[in-house]
């Protein structure tokens, strides 16, 4: 479902980062392990599309994402891929349920409130679908991240730092919506952390 191929990034234009291939099929899950500095986030965002690699290839089943065009990129990377990002970003003036319908419409998907509905309540967030975002806790803005990169039904869920500012309870209870999410939508699944807790959870890692 994802494989990637020789990629290659430069902050200096001088400078490469190689990193690994990664070769994932529809329903897999992956770690991409490593301290502050060494990559990881720049590895996220070239697999989502939203920076483009000095070489190589990212391919998302048959497509090869460093091909598309902007516009191209915008509708596949909004069909095709869910990024949770560390530091979650909503229109602050919107509610939850607005959020959410304003992701399906950039996605290109026509707006279902009884679809949004029903992943706030897997989530147990359901009772905030009119609130404003900016007046959630930080734990129940990462349940709404977490719907908001599923609410497309997308192939590819890419998080991340999903645990950097959480205690061993609440890491435990956002993997397990990770994974439980992932796997029921049979979504492949890549966590990008510098957070060893979770190496026990994932036999299929990289350590950059």
């Amino acid at each position: 479902m994802i494989k990637t191929e020789n990629i290659k990034h430069s902050y200096d234009g001088k400078n490469n980062i190689q990193f690994p291939d990664i070769s994932l099929e529809k329903g897999e899950k992956m770690l991409l392990l490593g301290q502050s500095g060494c990559g990881k986030t720049t590895l996220l965002h070239i697999l989502g599309g939203l920076m483009q690699p000095k070489n190589g290839t990212v391919k998302i089943g048959d497509t090869n994402i460093s091909e598309l065009g902007s516009s191209a990129l915008d509708k596949f990377r909004g069909k095709h891929i869910g990024i949770i990002f560390q530091k979650p970003h909503f229109v602050a003036a919107l509610t939850v349920m607005e959020n959410l319908l304003l992701n399906q419409k950039l996605g290109g998907s026509p707006p279902n409130k009884s679809d949004i509905k029903k992943i706030l309540e897997k989530l147990n967030i359901s009772h905030k679908a009119n609130s404003r975002t900016k007046n959630l806790s930080q734990g129940e803005q990462q349940r709404v991240a977490i719907a908001r990169a599923l609410v497309n039904q997308p192939d590819v869920i890419l998080a991340d730092e999903p645990t950097s500012a959480l205690d061993d309870k609440n890491t435990d209870e956002v993997i397990d919506l990770l994974e439980q999410q992932a796997a029921e939508h049979n979504a492949t699944l890549i966590i990008v952390t510098h957070d060893n807790r979770l190496k026990e959870r994932f036999q299929n890692r990289i350590e950059l």
